[in-house]
């Protein structure tokens, strides 16, 4: 590593915390292997990230023909009061949707209760085994979404939500266990940067072998990344007229995320991963989010720069 790396990754570690966030980077040039980043083995509890990896079981068994994208299904609405979540959350009557629509409703809008519908059909054990089956390691499914919504902050009236946000900051432990269970990477759904950078280079790249994604499964998956609604996070510093951003996000809580590739004109690609924790007790930090772009931005510029 040259000294100007160490000297921006020092930079960057600066920032971050004076900003009052932390976590883990992870930029990889999906052509040459290069990567960079910032503590990319660090496992973090990773909210509705787990979205991409249903996805990807549920149009693998859709080309396998154990499910049919057409088969509609009764799902039962959410009926969210909360502020955040999307789609069929907030639904106050039964609807039938189609399995293909459900999959853009949980990978475009996040929508958690179309996700629980299609983790209903392939249940988190089957997900993280078809994961296997791909080569792909370092992302734990364990659960249905339906468990994030069981938080503190479910419970709190809005004025005190700070009290949540305070206890999802201070309750861990130096293992990075948790009281609450969908902060403990012992029982959430977990993952790295590095593995997420690794799944979206499966998708982008696929390598040849028996273990390859489909390649019609995986260009189905990367367009409804790039369909993705929610553009606020990593979005801003990649998207141009001469770029092409596709991604996915994941909030709980003090976690912000967003996973995702920036694909340029000139051909080039670059997969990102952003799994950060926030040590600022509010729920609504527009300047974290904003941070969380520049230094992804920064890395994936001096990564295109040239060698490290």
């Amino acid at each position: 590593m040259s000294t100007g790396t160490e000297r921006l990754l020092g930079q960057l570690r600066r920032t971050l915390r004076d900003g009052g966030l932390g976590g883990s980077f992870w930029v990889r040039d999906l052509d040459t292997g290069e990567e960079i980043g910032i503590d990319p083995d660090i496992e973090f509890p990773v909210a509705s990230l787990i979205k991409v990896p249903l996805a990807l079981a549920t149009l693998e068994r859709i080309r396998r023909g154990e499910l049919d994208g057409a088969a509609t299904i009764e799902v039962a609405p959410g009926r969210t009061t909360a502020p955040g979540p999307t789609g069929l959350s907030r639904f106050r009557h039964t609807a039938r949707i189609a399995v293909d629509d459900l999959l853009y409703l949980s990978t475009c809008i996040s929508d958690s209760t179309a996700a629980d519908a299609l983790f209903a059909l392939t249940p988190p054990a089957r997900v993280a085994a078809l994961l296997h089956e791909f080569g792909l390691r370092g992302i734990a499914v364990r659960h249905t979404m339906g468990e994030l919504t069981e938080t503190p902050l479910e419970r709190f009236a809005r004025a005190e939500a700070h009290l949540a946000y305070a206890l999802a900051i201070d309750s861990g432990t130096p293992g990075r266990g948790h009281r609450l269970p969908q902060l403990d990477v012992s029982r959430a759904n977990t993952g790295t940067a590095r593995a997420f950078v690794d799944l979206l280079q499966a998708l982008w790249r696929p390598r040849p072998g028996p273990a390859a994604i489909h390649p019609e499964v995986a260009a189905r998956l990367r367009g409804l990344l790039a369909d993705n609604l929610l553009r606020q996070r990593l979005a801003p510093d990649f998207a141009s007229d001469a770029s092409v951003w596709s991604s996915k996000t994941g909030t709980l809580l003090n976690l912000r995320h967003e996973v995702g590739v920036v694909e340029h004109a000139d051909g080039r690609a670059y997969a990102v991963a952003a799994l950060t924790e926030s040590q600022v007790a509010a729920g609504s930090r527009p300047d974290a989010e904003a941070l969380m772009g520049q230094v992804a931005r920064r890395l994936r510029d001096h990564l295109r720069s040239g060698p490290l």
